[in-house]
């Protein structure tokens, strides 16, 4: 299992297979695509129904029926991708897994039943990778915007784009299994209880209706299961020929609300496992089309887990979102980016002279170049604790392209990269990224220090030995000599840094 989550751009070559899982709180999904002549071509799909949401209590919890069926389902993904390297494997979870109260619990079993890493996204990033998928499997006409509506099982992701890019990004906390749960309690229907659900869901959407609505969109697109069950029914009642219009909705609900129990529901074309959540699917649409004013919404092939497979093409090159949102970041808190560029050159120096001897990567080397970016962004708070301020705000923000363990590890070593080291600092990462975390902000710490005077003079001579955790510097006495502040703080860095588990010893030449 690798140690980070694949970041850097993937080297591939013709007849290569890439792997996405999407751990949704309804079913999990796994397609798996070769790499060819610069396209994708899938070769394989597997889905099972899991309802993770099903299982998900009040507290945070999961039951213990419901962790197993992901388990052994994760497995048998698992057996299909064992011989695709872990460089070309993203599994993603998502809106189940966020909630958990104790999400290492599960997630440390699951990446074992899986073989690989397990990213869990935030409800925006999960929107962007939705968008990503629909774009690149129904490319629109240039200079036209779409809407994009995903109703999973735990929440539903509505976004507004153009060509690639996704304008605006919204995730609600309603999906079509936790809907069916909170609002038909025992499996009982009425029109009572729809009408009421009805005006709960729909005020989420009026959340954001004003600003969607400004910007407009020339179609409607729906993807995953539900919108695809719902665009089913609609054709087997012969309403449409696939797609969800207005006056198709209305006629969905009477036929549904025919039955006075979720298990009795009988529409056509609806299969047997998604008749217990059909209902909520169903509501959540009425509301988006009745605040959205929405006419007519056509049905995607794609969804999250094609935008996982194309977000893989584009990382550590020119399109990765990560690269623009940090440079967002740099700009919106105005970050010295001269002495960001300081910090990085030397911190690539150190890194190159000891990431063979620390098993540290490209993808390593990718973060700590991001966090050396930013370290200074709480600056703009107060200089006092910036360290803490830059921290709190990288983890906290929605930043596109990163999984919460990356900002979560992007975060640490920035929490991390000057003063002593808190006994918490690493508590949130697993412990497979505990040694990676560790040494990186090792260095990241002493680049920052070199460069306390914010001067731009080179540092002559530097040279960065690692054997175990012990890490020797030797410097330009003279160097030294003239820059007493920095002196004095590497005399005292050894104190600190042996809480990162690490021994520092400094020579002078």
């Amino acid at each position: 299992m690798n140690n980070l989550f694949p970041t850097s751009r993937l080297p591939l070559e013709d007849g290569d297979l890439l792997a996405a899982v999407d751990m949704g709180s309804n079913s999990f999904h796994m397609v798996v695509a070769r790499y060819v002549l610069g396209q994708l071509r899938t070769v394989d799909r597997l889905r099972e129904t899991v309802r993770m949401a099903e299982g998900l209590d009040r507290k945070g919890g999961l039951a213990p029926e419901v962790r197993q069926r992901a388990l052994e389902c994760l497995s048998r993904f698992g057996q299909r991708i064992r011989d695709v390297p872990p460089q070309r494997v993203r599994a993603i979870a998502t809106n189940t897994v966020r909630r958990l109260a104790a999400p290492q619990a599960f997630l440390m079993p699951a990446e074992s039943a899986l073989g690989h890493a397990i990213e869990v996204v935030s409800g925006r990033e999960e929107a962007r990778l939705i968008y990503l998928g629909v774009a690149h499997a129904q490319p629109s006409k240039p200079g036209e915007r779409r809407l994009v509506i995903d109703i999973g099982g735990g929440s539903t992701e509505c976004i507004v784009g153009s060509g690639f890019e996704a304008i605006e990004r919204e995730s609600l906390q309603v999906g079509c299994i936790a809907t069916t749960r909170r609002f038909f309690e025992n499996g009982k229907l009425s029109k009572k209880k729809w009408r009421d659900a009805l005006t709960e869901v729909s005020a989420e959407f009026q959340q954001f209706a004003g600003t969607y609505r400004s910007l407009g969109w020339h179609e409607a697109l729906g993807s995953s299961g539900t919108n695809k069950a719902i665009g089913e029914i609609c054709a087997a009642m012969k309403l449409t020929k696939g797609a969800v219009t207005a006056e198709a909705l209305p006629a969905l609900r009477d036929k549904l609300l025919q039955a006075d129990r979720i298990d009795a529901i009988d529409l056509p074309g609806l299969s047997s496992d998604r008749r217990p959540v059909i209902a909520g699917g169903i509501l959540i649409l009425e509301a988006a089309f009745n605040v959205l004013g929405l006419q007519r919404m056509a049905i995607s092939k794609a969804a999250m887990r094609e935008g996982v497979l194309y977000d893989m093409l584009g990382r550590g090159g020119a399109d990765d979102p990560r690269d623009a949102a940090v440079a967002s970041l740099v700009k919106r808190y105005g970050i010295d980016e001269q002495q960001s560029a300081r910090v990085e050159a030397t911190l690539l120096r150190l890194f190159d002279q000891v990431a063979k001897a620390w098993n540290l990567d490209a993808d390593d080397r990718l973060m700590l170049l991001r966090a050396a970016r930013l370290h200074e962004l709480g600056l703009v708070i107060a200089h006092s604790q910036y360290h803490v301020h830059s921290s709190y705000v990288i983890e906290n923000s929605d930043i596109s392209g990163f999984s919460r363990q990356q900002q979560q590890f992007l975060a640490a070593l920035v929490r991390t990269h000057r003063r002593s080291i808190p006994k918490t600092a690493f508590d949130a990462l697993p412990d497979r990224l505990l040694a990676a975390v560790r040494r990186s902000s090792a260095l990241l710490r002493l680049a920052v220090l070199l460069h306390r005077a914010h001067e731009s003079d080179p540092i002559p001579q530097l040279d960065a030995h690692a054997d175990g955790n012990t890490l020797t510097l030797t410097v330009s006495r003279r160097w030294l000599d003239s820059r007493p502040l920095v002196r004095a703080d590497l005399e005292g860095e050894p104190q600190d840094m042996a809480g990162l588990g690490i021994s520092l010893k400094l020579l002078a030449n």
